[in-house]
């Protein structure tokens, strides 16, 4: 295989990885958020939580178009998470990695 291709497969893979670990963290501030363990009245959490919402909200938004509304419970990042691993699988798969 070519190295400079494999180079970008790697690169790409560990993108989607760091990609994976920003939705799980913006879930679980946005449920902190909702719960007021924290407060978006804090220039910090507030800086923090615009930064994930810009990160994963373009991503998210289609999605959320397309599931049915649950009422408070947003499956979104779970749907986009299975996608993210998908994509990484057929990186693996395809002899790209490894």
């Amino acid at each position: 295989m070519d190295p400079l291709l494999r180079t970008i497969a790697e690169i790409l893979y560990v993108a989607l990885d760091l990609y994976v670990w920003v939705l799980i963290i913006s879930a679980i501030l946005s449920w902190l958020i909702a719960f007021n363990v924290v407060n978006t009245r804090n220039r910090a959490v507030y800086m923090i939580s615009d930064v994930l919402y810009r990160l994963t909200e373009p991503a998210l938004r289609p999605i959320r178009n397309v599931l049915p509304n649950l009422g408070g419970v947003d499956l979104s990042p779970v749907v986009l998470i299975l996608v993210v691993m998908f994509i990484q699988r057929l990186i693996l798969n395809y002899g790209m990695i490894g």
